[in-house]
């Protein structure tokens, strides 16, 4: 008996044949390989079969390879030649720029590969989802390694661009923790993370720095480092109540206006408070934090904290702690409120790297775990929105300004 039919359709049953991308791809051959010709021929100052007194070097005939394309493998004929230098002894070989030696893929297609690595993707299901493109063509752990590892020095001339043409008004500072592997061991590797807001509106990561510990002196090193890139002051810094990230702050920008997350002291009265007290918490709050105007935001703070000294003392001294910080968002136009009052921006960025590292279950490495988080971005993974009532922003940049001058 003959082998048995799967009863499950498979995709190319699904689409039938694609007469189409076969049709580009024996054009491509033809396409690619004119290419390099013309990219020879300019080399060697000469077409084939032309004797000139300009000419650099002799053609050598031809090599095969496969290079694997976003339209499949395509089986070429790649002009080989010696170059010669006038006066000089002897030759060396020519080197197409358009085609480098080693290269195998298309740079679109390991785009692609990266693409989908970065989104999440495990080999596996990369190797299923590139079949009609891969068609054979090696694709292990190794390759996507290497890809990853040509990503490095972006990151490393990424973190010390400059930031001195650019002005930034507000500054998001917030950590996300990672599983690293050190010392056989998987542990959690705080990410510092610095999101600033441009005169346009636009968000954008200014930093990804990981630290053994969240404390004063690591934060003060990637601030130290924003400064001498060029960072301006900010007119304003979003933070949560980290006692290390806040004393840095202050040291780095003395007198620098402060917005406590929102988000994140109501987290921290929920500690304090009974599982049936808390809708109630949560409200009182949210008259605070939700208020048309600061006055109105005031008179709920205090009735807040007279309402909860008498029945949970732990939840007002909590608010209490954040003080006036928590309300610094109202002296900024209303229509920035929503975006200035919490870490949102950040926190969404962190549950987007948390999303992704996921997969991996634990990075082998520190430095892995900044280059996963850059790849991110570099494959456009991490997008960001402008603030809401960015179009203000130019107020507030004069506002301050002004204030500047008064103080001098």
């Amino acid at each position: 008996m003959g082998e048995s039919k799967s009863a499950v359709v498979t995709l190319p049953e699904v689409f039938g044949p694609d007469l189409l991308t076969e049709g580009i791809r024996r054009r491509l051959r033809a396409l690619i390989e004119a290419l390099l010709t013309a990219e020879l021929d300019a080399t060697i100052e000469a077409a084939r079969y032309v004797r000139t007194e300009s000419r650099s070097g002799t053609r050598n005939g031809t090599k095969p390879r496969t290079l694997h394309t976003s339209f499949g493998p395509v089986e070429l004929e790649v002009p080989r030649a010696r170059l010669m230098k006038r006066g000089a002894q002897g030759a060396r070989e020519w080197k197409s720029q358009m085609l480098p030696r080693y290269q195998r893929r298309a740079t679109s297609l390991d785009e692609t590969l990266l693409g989908l690595y970065f989104s999440g993707t495990n080999l596996r299901r990369i190797q299923a989802a590139l079949r009609p493109l891969l068609q054979g063509a090696p694709v292990g752990k190794n390759v996507v390694s290497r890809l990853v590892q040509r990503l490095r020095r972006h990151l490393e001339a990424w973190k010390a661009r400059s930031l001195q043409e650019t002005s930034y008004v507000y500054l998001y500072l917030d950590a996300t923790n990672l599983n690293v592997r050190i010392l056989g061991r998987v542990r959690k590797v705080p990410v510092l993370v610095a999101l600033g807001v441009r005169l346009d509106g636009q968000k954008e990561i200014l930093a990804m720095e990981p630290q053994m510990r969240e404390r004063e002196d690591s934060w003060k090193e990637v601030l130290d480092s924003l400064v001498r890139r060029g960072f301006n002051r900010p007119a304003l810094v979003v933070i949560d109540g980290h006692a290390g990230l806040r004393a840095a702050v202050d040291t780095t920008w003395p007198g620098v206006r402060i917005q406590r997350c929102t988000v994140h002291k109501l987290r921290n009265l929920e500690m304090y408070c009974l599982k049936d007290q808390y809708p109630q918490v949560k409200r009182d709050f949210h008259e605070i934090v939700n208020a048309v105007s600061r006055e109105t935001a005031e008179a709920a703070y205090k009735k807040f904290v007279r309402t909860w000294e008498a029945r949970a003392p732990k939840v007002a001294r909590s608010l209490e702690e954040a003080g006036a910080e928590l309300l610094t968002f109202y002296d900024f136009p209303w229509e920035q409120w929503k975006g200035l009052r919490t870490t949102n921006p950040i926190e969404r960025l962190n549950l987007e790297f948390k999303r992704r590292v996921k997969t991996q279950g634990s990075l082998p490495h520190e430095d892995s775990a900044v280059l996963l988080l850059f790849g991110l971005l570099a494959s456009g993974q991490l997008r960001f929105k402008k603030i809401t009532g960015w179009q203000k922003i130019a107020e507030v940049v004069k506002r301050e300004n002004e204030k500047l001058k008064k103080a001098s």
